[in-house]
């Protein structure tokens, strides 16, 4: 019994139990507006399947096509098939299709024009796609006419497109850009950005429409309006097309694939029939066309372009692929302005700490200056309530739950976070459903996001969020009922109130850059608490063994030098990156490649009694060298006189070779203009805009310090940028 649960549905036979596991790739059908052909791939190309409709849109039935060469259909359509099959660019070997590739090609004898796509398939064997690329009015498309653009007007609209996306400065300016230039480019009644959360949920973040619709900003769906298996089919096939919701779906023709026995698997054809699940959902809605675009980051689906038309809708392959580089761009946009948003928080845990030091110096303890302005510590992170755990004592600011719930919840956390690393954070949006002990937590803090600030004791700075239905507000109006009582008859409404069901209890996800501040803010608290305690170091003998541990233990590099400049204490860390120990009463400048320099530093800091900041090479075994920043504190007694120094040291490794990909980049893309340059007879605005666009990305992602490692990020910008190219060579190449 068990097992039959997990039994994925065939095509068409889902319901809401189970369409999350719909073999939707297997559709064994097309949409009517175009033909399907599966090709041997051989010297005549072989018809192995075709859809039912080919007699009316080839001109041949199936039955006198099948196991019949590609030729026999007239016009140059083998042999523009063959062309793509060629070596080319592949010495050695065919084509590469794994992608689909565009094409355009006449059939039969009046030599009617149509717009294909070629790809292959993994088993073997060809998937043609044939779409008239007449202009007129169509019975499978309800009369209306194909949609076309002049290359002129649209090397325009995309020219200025770009242009408008690379300036955008926060995610919901560049979605507000995309849904006005995607509504205009395809006359689409409705056009939205629709971003996933990190559970899968997702919600309507700008929006475009017809002034005769209810607006669906800010609405929110579960994410079991779109199953697992679609989600992956919209990484593989970005941009998806319905022309008509009530058509009659073609046939293959046979069910099976003649040589193989199995079913067509359709992932990458877009012509691909949709689950009737899905078109029951557009129904509702009262939909009746769509197009949809993927935005990808990082190789994981980040959200959708959704457009709604309300009478059938079909566009030409040359503006679908209009709509992929513009969703491409803004993908990679997208990501320059997530990735900046970690350089941001850079910025910000730098002033903290600036403050908390200050008052360190002043008032000798830094937690009760953390939690002078609340809105200094709750606003960065959205959070309704705070609460530090150190030393044994509890400080709170915000809405919190009780101190005995609270140190309940430190215990719960410890637990969960034993086997993650200490540097990363704790994060849970619905802490009362992982741990139903907890329950009573709700109210204050449903959503919980912890740093820890030690190794070897209980220290811990929580910030937490109340359950976020208080928050969420129905977009229309909600008086109106859903539709019908059928849970099987889904409508956006009854997806809200789905999803209202879902998240009770819970509260809004913690976002990736919300992480990446916690996590910096608990770097810097670390560093401050080792800085204090090195200072404790040197003006308090007896608390030398307590202390010494937990320099010692700290992953930050630390030396504490006394008034002469030699070394009193350097923690493992710092011998991790020397290789070899640090040996006390050594000189620090002897640390140092530059040496003379140190010196003279030191020196300075001595008669100045300030601090200060440099880039300098560390020695390490075998005349190795690794690039620190260094920052250096003086450390005064009660009468003014140096006691010594305090140094803790930041490896830049990393950084610097963040810079150099960035700097490999931007040759790479001066290359790429002047080459484009050079062939063309007059500028192209497009390319120049995909070009300038990625170098701005390139530098906002450069500058992105303390998140994610840069380097993989350039070269995924790099391959976004040469497909956008791409994309935009294959729009030229149409005639119109």
């Amino acid at each position: 019994m068990q097992a039959s649960k997990q039994v994925a549905p065939a095509f068409g036979q889902a319901d809401l139990s189970n369409c999350e596991r719909e073999l939707i790739h297997l559709a064994g059908s097309v949409q009517p507006h175009g033909a399907l052909l599966v090709l041997r791939e051989s010297a005549d190309l072989q018809v192995q399947q075709c859809s039912g409709n080919v007699a009316r849109l080839l001109g041949l039935p199936a039955e006198a096509l099948l196991q019949r060469p590609l030729a026999l259909l007239g016009g140059d359509v083998a042999e523009r098939v063959a062309a793509l099959l060629q070596p080319q660019q592949h010495p050695g070997g065919h084509a590469d299709l794994r992608e689909a590739v565009v094409l355009q090609c006449c059939i039969g004898p009046a030599g009617r024009r149509f717009d294909g796509a070629l790809h292959r398939l993994a088993e073997g064997g060809l998937v043609l796609e044939l779409e008239p690329a007449t202009t007129s009015a169509s019975a499978e498309t309800g009369g209306l006419e194909l949609q076309d653009l002049a290359p002129e007007l649209m090397a325009t609209t995309l020219s200025d497109a770009l242009q408008r996306f690379g300036a955008a400065p926060s995610v919901g300016v560049l979605a507000d850009a995309v849904v006005e230039v995607l509504r205009h480019l395809t006359g689409y009644d409705r056009v939205v950005v629709y971003k996933f959360d990190p559970d899968g949920h997702g919600k309507v973040i700008a929006e475009a429409r017809h002034p005769r619709l209810e607006s669906l900003l800010g609405h929110h769906y579960p994410a079991s309006d779109i199953p697992q298996r679609a989600r992956a089919l919209y990484l593989l096939n970005r941009v998806r097309m319905l022309v008509d919701v009530n058509a009659q779906q073609a046939p293959l023709l046979p069910a099976l694939r003649p040589e193989t026995g199995a079913p067509l698997d359709m992932s990458l054809c877009q012509l691909r029939s949709m689950s009737p699940i899905h078109l029951q959902y557009l129904r509702n809605m009262g939909v009746t066309a769509t197009l949809t675009a993927s935005l990808v980051r990082e190789g994981q689906l980040w959200g959708l372009i959704a457009c709604h038309h309300y009478s059938p809708r079909h566009l030409r392959c040359t503006l679908r692929a209009a709509a992929d580089l513009l969703a491409e761009v803004a993908s990679t946009r997208i990501s320059a302005i997530e990735n900046y948003a970690h350089a941001q928080v850079a910025l910000m845990v730098r002033r903290l700490e600036q403050r908390l030091v200050e008052a360190t110096s002043t008032e000798g303890d830094w937690r009760y200056a953390l939690f002078r302005n609340p809105r200094t510590l709750l606003q960065p992170l959205d959070a309704t309530g705070a609460a530090l755990f150190c030393e044994g004592e509890v400080l709170v600011s915000g809405e919190t739950p009780s101190t005995p719930e609270l140190r309940a919840l430190l215990a719960w956390v410890q637990d969960q976070q034993q086997p993650v690393p200490v540097d990363e954070p704790f994060a849970c949006a619905s802490v009362g459903q992982a741990n139903p002990a907890l329950a009573s937590l709700t109210p204050t803090a449903s959503g919980v996001l912890a740093v820890r600030l030690s190794t070897n004791s209980p220290d811990w700075l929580m910030w937490f969020r109340k359950e976020q239905l208080q928050s969420v507000t129905w977009a229309g109006d909600p008086s109106k009922p859903m539709v019908a009582n059928n849970p099987l008859e889904l409508s956006p409404r009854r997806s809200f109130a789905a999803w209202s069901e879902i998240v009770r209890g819970t509260a809004v996800p913690w976002s990736s850059t919300e992480l990446a501040l916690a996590r910096g803010i608990g770097v810097a608290l670390v560093d401050i608490i080792v800085q204090v305690q090195a200072v404790r170091l040197l003006i308090a003998e007896h608390q030398l063994v307590q202390i010494r541990g937990a320099v010692a233990g700290s992953r930050e590099p630390v030396l504490v030098a006394n008034a002469e400049g030699r070394v009193v204490f350097a923690n493992e860390a710092l011998a991790g990156l020397r290789g070899a120990p640090v040996e006390k009463g050594s000189e620090i400048a002897g640390l140092f490649a530059a040496a003379p320099a140190v010196q003279q530093a030191l020196a300075e800091m001595r008669r100045s009694q300030h601090g200060w900041r440099r880039e300098l090479d560390l020695l390490g075994a075998g005349d190795t060298r690794v690039p620190m920043a260094v920052h250096a504190e003086p450390v005064s007694g009660r009468d003014g006189q140096a006691l010594g120094y305090v140094l803790t040291l930041l490896d830049l490794r990393e950084a610097r070779r963040a810079d150099t990909a960035r700097l490999n980049l931007e040759s790479t893309l001066r290359l790429a203009a002047q080459h484009t340059r050079s062939e063309a007879s007059e500028p192209d605005g497009v390319i120049a805009a995909i070009l300038t666009n990625a170098s701005l990305a390139a530098m906002d992602i450069a500058d992105a310090r303390g998140g994610p490692p840069v380097a993989p990020l350039l070269q995924e910008l790099e391959n976004s940028t040469r497909r956008a190219a791409g994309l935009y060579a294959q729009i030229r190449s149409f005639s119109g």
